[in-house]
């Protein structure tokens, strides 16, 4: 399985995270924060699934983009998934000719621009050789974490959340989970403001990865970026050995 946290930045330093997009072996976009913004539509065009994991701009951004620059160029819409908060969010305050157009509606000749499939917590769907399997994580709004198996390896991505337990369970019940890719959004000193949030601190980071069973890689990943020095800093200082920062652009292979 291949993974790659899609780049945000477009200067220096390139390594901040604005917004949010995982692209999986090239065809499986989690979240749509970036994507639209990645390479030429051509390869934009590989992506055939769309996961969004919850209804916040850093998560979604760029979906319209990506919808627009590859309109015509496959002969099948994408499709999104998600729960039902985010297909409304979409309906009623994206897609509604207003902010954007109604892509819902709107078609490409006789093509839509996309089509949505709902996801609920527990449900798994299989997309092009993966199996994913949707969990509730606990954050401010409705949102899901997946977590992406093919033949060899299984992946955890948790989305924003705080504290959380279930996806937990789901993944340490697998005997392939390779890697983790968790937020350490905020440094400890503002762990009032990651509890308001329900985001993690450097602190909080440490706690949760301790639910994940012994030997899986861990990445952080959703370093505020006025923050990312001090968060850097903070991780190494864990001493955790699987654990690296998530780097933009970076090919990760399991």
């Amino acid at each position: 399985m291949k993974v790659m946290l899609v780049p945000s930045a477009v200067s220096e330093p390139t390594g901040q995270q604005y917004l949010t997009t995982f692209l999986v072996n090239d065809d499986l976009a989690i979240d749509a924060g970036s994507i639209g913004f990645f390479a030429d539509p051509q390869t934009q065009a590989r992506v055939r699934h769309v996961l969004i994991s919850h209804s916040h701009i850093d998560h979604l951004a760029s979906l319209p983009i990506l919808l627009d620059n590859i309109a015509l160029l496959n002969d099948a819409p994408v499709t999104v998934y998600g729960s039902s908060v985010v297909h409304d969010c979409l309906r009623r305050d994206l897609f509604n000719d207003r902010l954007w157009p109604d892509f819902f509606q709107l078609k490409a000749g006789a093509m839509p621009f996309l089509q949505f499939e709902t996801l609920e917590s527990g449900q798994s769907v299989s997309l092009d050789g993966l199996g994913i399997t949707a969990v509730a994580v606990n954050h401010v709004v409705p949102t899901l974490g997946f977590i992406v198996e093919d033949e060899s390896a299984a992946v955890a991505f948790t989305s924003d959340t705080g504290p959380t337990d279930e996806i937990w369970r789901r993944a340490n019940e697998l005997p392939n989970l390779r890697a983790v890719f968790l937020e350490a959004t905020f440094p400890s000193e503002l762990g009032g403001l990651a509890e308001a949030s329900k985001h993690f601190t450097t602190e909080g980071f440490a706690k949760e990865v301790q639910k994940v069973k012994a030997g899986t890689r861990l990445f952080a990943v959703h370093l505020k970026a006025r923050f990312q020095a001090q968060v850097r800093a903070e991780l190494a200082a864990l001493g955790l050995p699987n654990l690296e920062v998530a780097e933009p652009g970076r090919e990760y292979h399991f």
